[in-house]
């Protein structure tokens, strides 16, 4: 709206007064339309907290809800140092893991010994393919599924950037170079572990004799054609373990499939049996037990806060006498105080170790949860059971996940509340734009108006003053 800064000057009248005032009446229905917005607005950020808030008890009762926590499990072990072990899902119990081997991978290193890292090693080609040795390495055989690599060596090629080659090849095989007081080798290792991952190297020498130890042959590995250059330090072997008596064997040190749901770490070998035990998740149960109660807590204090009544300033929260809030609340009371039939042992979330406190809020009674624990089928009854003939057999996790289904589906009433008030809020502010609108043209039309006013005014004063001035001087003419 502009400023007014001209109006009166003709006439001398304080116009300018006059106009803002009566534009300022004019505006006031305005400034009670933007309170009202800013009190919705309000509202809206509160039902958003407060849909926030029943959205994480959702998911607090929707992992009390899922069949993996309540089969979720922990695996211990006497000697963690021989065999460690973690559970998913297995079955409780205990298991005797005896370990009579652990996974090695194949180790070679040249027998002749290099000057230095940038000594040539003769030009050709290595060929190195995946497979298992007898014990006396007599006879090899292919790994299946695996595919023979080939490296090219130029003639300018040097241990050093040997190494490197036989490195970035892919075949299943890591290259490194050892230096000792005589000079330098090259050393091989597999990759992976297990008997099926050892290798042989096979040399077709530039020099034309692939099984000596001159030129590129000197790095072969093939003792049935009679290429054994390089020695080998470690064989290529599967781990050896026994589980309750019944022998097992692995490619690799950590035995996943042979407990379902239980993973095995082979650390070291001991004659004497280690005891892994299962037992329930009782820690992870608990923790879910106290994010449900944290939730309800949560949503419970946001509530009391946005619908209490100060006597002292005379003024409500917000959402105070909002129904939905009021049916949202008094249903979050209903699961606390109304008991399930789903469990006879544990009846009411109390029996459980969730005690209603004065506040309304829940508190961990640790005792009584310690003892549901002990419990668990009885326990996951009360939490998790479904009655489709009754929901009073329903369990209280149950109710929980169905009440904020109910309230924040697109059609449920805290959902409704807050569309109301946003279109309450549209509303409020197409009226705002409305009057905005009215006033200025209020305001041009006054303008106009006393503009006009403020003309004719000007010109009588200015008449009168000439008709004085005339008579003054007819006066001044008789005399």
């Amino acid at each position: 709206m502009p400023a007014i800064t001209s109006l009166g000057i003709g006439s001398g009248i304080d116009i300018n007064s006059m106009v803002t005032q009566l534009v300022a009446l004019e505006k006031q229905p305005l400034r009670q339309m933007q309170a009202a917005a800013n009190v919705m607005q309000t509202q809206v950020s509160a039902f958003g907290r407060m849909q926030s808030l029943l959205g994480a008890l959702q998911d607090a009762s929707g992992a009390l809800n899922n069949p993996t926590l309540w089969a979720s499990s922990t695996a211990a072990s006497s000697d963690a140092a021989v065999v460690s072990a973690s559970a998913g899902s297995a079955a409780l119990g205990s298991y005797a893991v005896a370990v009579q081997a652990l996974a090695s991978g194949q180790t070679l290193a040249s027998t002749g010994v290099f000057g230095a890292a940038t000594d040539l090693v003769g030009a050709g080609r290595l060929t190195i393919e995946l497979g298992s040795w007898d014990a006396g390495a007599t006879t090899f055989g292919a790994k299946s599924g695996a595919t023979p690599v080939a490296i090219d060596v130029a003639a300018d090629d040097t241990l050093q950037s040997l190494r490197d080659k036989i490195n970035a090849s892919g075949a299943g095989v890591t290259a490194s170079l050892i230096t000792d007081a005589s000079g330098v080798r090259l050393a091989l290792n597999s990759t992976a572990t297990g008997a099926s991952n050892g290798f042989r190297i096979t040399a077709a020498d530039a020099d034309g004799n692939d099984t000596d130890a001159a030129g590129l042959s000197r790095l072969a590995y093939d003792p049935p054609s009679g290429a054994a250059a390089m020695q080998r330090a470690q064989a290529a072997a599967d781990a050896r373990a026994t589980v309750n008596g019944i022998a097992v064997s692995s490619t690799s040190n950590q035995l996943t499939g042979v407990v379902q749901g239980l993973t095995l770490q082979l650390n070291k070998v001991s004659a004497t049996p280690v005891q892994i035990t299962v037992a329930s998740d009782k820690a992870a149960l608990q923790a879910a037990v106290k994010s449900f109660a944290d939730a309800y807590n949560a949503l419970v204090g946001h509530i009391a806060a946005q619908t209490k009544y100060d006597p002292t300033t005379r003024v409500g929260g917000p959402l105070q006498g909002e129904g939905s809030v009021l049916t949202l609340l008094n249903r979050l009371r209903g699961i606390v105080n109304i008991p399930s039939s789903a469990s006879s042992l544990f009846p009411t979330l109390s029996s459980l170790g969730l005690e209603m406190q004065r506040d309304g809020t829940l508190a961990l009674a640790q005792g009584k949860l310690d003892a549901a624990l002990g419990n668990l089928a009885e326990m996951k009854k009360a939490f998790t059971n479904l009655d489709p003939g009754d929901t009073a057999g329903d369990g209280f996790a149950r109710r929980t996940a169905r009440l904020a289904a109910d309230m924040l589906g697109s059609d449920g009433s805290l959902s409704a509340a807050q569309a109301s008030l946003q279109k309450r809020l549209t509303l409020n502010g197409a009226a705002q734009d409305a009057l905005s609108q009215r006033v200025d043209a209020y305001q041009q039309r006054l303008v106009k108006q006393f503009t006009a006013m403020d003309t004719q005014v000007a010109k009588l004063q200015a008449l009168g003053s000439y008709v004085t001035q005339q008579l003054a001087a007819m006066t001044n003419r008789k005399s």
